[in-house]
């Protein structure tokens, strides 16, 4: 398969940045809900480093993501029943998700830091606190945190289900084309397609 993108799909290169920064927003939710299972102590701390880890790694995930859409721009969408509404929707979506994709983690980081604690970085490299500890602002920053981490989850599962639709409702090849392997089927709607969401 080829890295970049074509006209017609998505190439390699941005399939596994989408994926993979789903596989880590999943993971790192997950951890952030039921880390309190794990035993305190080691076990609970090395789950907060990996939780800390993939939040990283979903940042660094948008921020190729994004140089990559900049210098290789993704294939128009497919045309659609609702035409403009969807371009509209769609280009709403993608800056929400990537602002979230950015914020959530970002604040994650500051709850750390607030708490007086150093904030390791990809588990390597260990950033001491610049700011005084203050537990009270480091809870209110983490129920934002929490709370835009359930809107990020809430969010990705509408982007998925729009992506069913247009493959099971539409019968285009929106979801196709970001799949590793898949085969499109003829372009429907010829050239109705309306303008890619930046």
């Amino acid at each position: 398969m080829q890295l970049a993108n074509s006209k017609a799909r998505y190439g390699a290169a941005p399939q596994v940045l989408h994926w993979l920064t789903g596989l880590f927003v999943i993971c790192g939710f997950l951890l952030g809900q039921f880390g309190d299972v794990f035993p305190k102590g080691p076990g609970r701390e090395l789950g907060l480093v990996a939780h800390m880890t993939l939040g990283q790694g979903v940042v660094a995930l948008l921020l190729v993501r994004l140089l990559w859409r900049k210098l290789n721009p993704p294939p128009p969408p497919e045309a659609t029943p609702l035409g403009r509404l969807i371009e509209i929707a769609a280009k709403a979506s993608h800056f929400t998700l990537y602002g979230l994709l950015l914020v959530v983690p970002l604040l994650g980081a500051i709850v750390q830091l607030k708490r007086g604690n150093e904030l390791p970085i990809f588990a390597v490299w260990h950033v001491p606190s610049p700011w005084p500890v203050d537990r009270n602002l480091a809870r209110s920053i983490l129920s934002l945190h929490s709370t835009l981490a359930d809107a990020l989850l809430i969010l990705a599962g509408v982007h998925s289900s729009a992506a069913l639709v247009h493959h099971w409702i539409w019968r285009d090849r929106t979801l196709s084309r970001m799949l590793p392997g898949a085969s499109l089927a003829p372009q429907r709607g010829g050239r109705r397609a309306v303008r890619q969401a930046s």
